[in-house]
C-alpha cells in the first residue's frame, strides 16, 4: 500500500517554520526566568557561539529575539556554572558549528554521527606526539579549568617532569591538541573568562547522570538528532535536517529514511520546493505569526542561506569577511521579522564608549510596508539599546531606511 503524500503551499510551510523557531509563541509578561530560557531552548535546540562582538555576542541574540529583554546572566549561569542547587544545563560542544546545547544532548553529539570536522586535520601531530595529548590531558585534570596560554606556559614550566628524551612541546602545537581534544569531546569548556574557553575534563563539567547514559551507536544518534532538527525546524528537506547538526549525509539519509518507515517523521511536497521535505506529524501551523524580531547573523532562523532565501524570498550573506567597498548592506547586519515576513535589514554597532547602537545601514525590502516597517523597527531598535545597557539609538545614512528611520527614532 503506497502512503499519499500530502502537499502543502510555501506560506503554510513559513508558519510551521516560525511556528517551530518559538516565534509563535507570546513573550513573557513578566521578567524573564529560567522556566523561559529552558523553554526557548527546547525550541531552538542550540545556540551557536561566535567571537564577534561588534552588536552582541551571537550566543545571547536568539534568545532576545524570542523572549525580549533579559538577563544574559541565565545563560551564563546555565552554561559556564553548576552547582548542587542548580546544575548546569548548558555544554559546549561543535554542532551546528561551536555550540551551547542542552547537556542531555552530549551523547548524541559524541556518537559519531556527525560529518568530520576541521580538527580531524590535526590528527596527524596527534600520531606524531601521542605525549602531547596525554601531557594536556593531565594538565587540564592539574589546572582545570584552564585556558590554552597557561596549559602552553604550564606545558613548558622546566619544573614539569617530562619523560627522558621527550621534547618541549611547541606553542602552536598545545594550542592544536585543545582543539582536537575539544572537538572529539575529550575536552570541554570549563567556563569562559572574557569570553577565552577554558578547557576542562567532561567528568567535572557534566552531571553525573548525563555521564552515565551509555552512549548510543551511530545510527541511533542520528535518528534521534534529525527529530531534533525537524522538532527545531518545522518543514524541512534532508540536507536542511542534516545541516542543524552536521550529520554525516550518508547517516542523514539512512536516518531519514528509517524515520519515515517508522512512522516518526513524515514525508510532504512543498509547492515550489525541488527537494522533498518532512515534519514531525503533527506539527504546529499557526493561522498567522504575528511580532517583531531582530535576527543575529547567527540565529537558527537564518543561518541556511538558500533555506532563508526559499522560504522567505530573502537573499542573506554575512558581509565581514567582504572588503568595505565591496559590501551591499554592512559588516553585521540583523534581518528584521515582522509578523511572519523579513522585511528589512539593519548593520548594527553597539559603540559602548558612546553609549548608543548605532545603525549605520537600514534597509527595506522591495515588497514592504515602509512606514509601517519604520516605526516597528524604530521600536524594536529602542528595545534592544536599552537591554544592552546603552542610552540611545543613533541612525546613519545609508540604505533606503536610513532617513526614515532617523526621523523615527528622534
Amino acid at each position: 500500500m503506497t502512503s499519499t503524500v500530502e502537499t502543502i503551499g510555501p506560506a503554510v510551510a513559513r508558519r510551521a517554520a516560525l511556528a517551530a523557531q518559538g516565534f509563535a509563541d507570546p513573550p513573557p509578561s513578566g521578567p524573564v526566568t529560567r522556566r523561559h530560557l529552558l523553554r526557548a531552548l527546547g525550541r531552538v535546540r542550540l545556540l551557536q557561539l561566535d567571537s564577534v562582538n561588534v552588536a552582541v555576542r551571537a550566543h545571547y541574540m536568539p534568545l532576545f529575539s524570542r523572549l525580549g529583554p533579559y538577563d544574559p546572566a541565565l545563560v551564563d549561569d546555565a552554561a559556564w556554572s553548576h552547582s548542587a542547587r542548580r546544575p548546569r544545563l548548558l555544554v559546549e560542544a561543535w554542532a551546528h558549528e561551536a555550540s551551547l546545547l542542552p547537556v542531555q544532548e552530549w551523547p548524541l553529539i559524541r556518537a559519531g554521527a556527525t560529518r568530520d570536522r576541521w580538527w580531524r586535520g590535526y590528527q596527524p601531530l596527534v600520531d606524531r606526539h601521542p605525549g602531547l595529548v596525554d601531557d594536556v590531558l593531565a594538565a587540564v585534570k592539574e589546572l582545570g579549568p584552564v585556558g590554552a596560554g597557561a596549559l602552553e606556559a604550564a606545558l613548558q614550566a622546566p619544573t614539569r617532569p617530562r619523560p627522558a628524551g621527550a621534547s618541549w612541546w611547541e606553542r602552536s602545537e598545545v594550542k592544536r591538541i585543545c582543539e582536537y581534544l575539544f572537538g572529539i569531546g575529550a575536552l570541554t569548556t570549563g567556563t569562559r573568562r572574557h569570553f577565552e574557553r577554558l578547557y576542562d575534563l567532561p567528568e567535572r563539567v557534566l552531571p553525573p547522570a548525563v555521564l552515565a547514559v551509555p552512549q548510543p551507536s551511530p545510527e541511533e544518534a542520528a535518528r534521534a538528532l534529525v527529530l531534533r532538527s525537524a522538532s527545531a525546524l518545522g518543514v524541512a528537506t534532508e540536507p536542511e535536517l542534516r545541516d542543524y547538526y552536521r550529520l554525516a549525509p550518508a547517516r542523514s539519509q539512512a536516518a531519514v529514511a528509517e524515520l519515515v518507515g517508522s512512522g516518526e517523521l513524515e514525508q510532504v511536497r512543498v509547492r515550489g520546493w525541488e527537494r522533498p521535505a518532512y515534519r514531525l506529524p503533527g506539527t504546529r501551523v499557526p493561522r498567522r505569526i504575528t511580532g517583531r524580531a531582530l535576527l543575529c547573523p547567527f540565529d537558527p532562523l537564518v543561518w541556511e542561506r538558500e533555506r532563508t532565501e526559499r522560504m522567505f524570498g530573502f537573499h542573506y550573506r554575512i558581509e565581514i569577511y567582504v572588503p568595505e567597498p565591496k559590501r551591499r548592506y554592512g559588516y553585521y547586519v540583523f534581518p528584521f521579522l515582522l509578523d511572519g515576513e523579513l522585511v528589512g535589514r539593519v548593520d548594527l554597532k553597539a559603540d559602548r564608549k558612546a553609549g548608543v547602537l548605532r545603525v549605520p545601514g537600514a534597509f527595506a525590502e522591495p515588497h514592504a510596508d515602509r512606514p509601517r516597517v519604520t516605526a516597528e523597527l524604530a521600536a524594536e531598535l529602542r528595545v534592544m539599546a536599552g537591554w544592552l545597557g546603552l542610552d540611545g539609538v543613533v541612525a546613519g545614512e545609508r540604505g533606503d531606511l536610513a532617513g526614515p528611520l532617523a526621523a523615527a527614532l528622534r
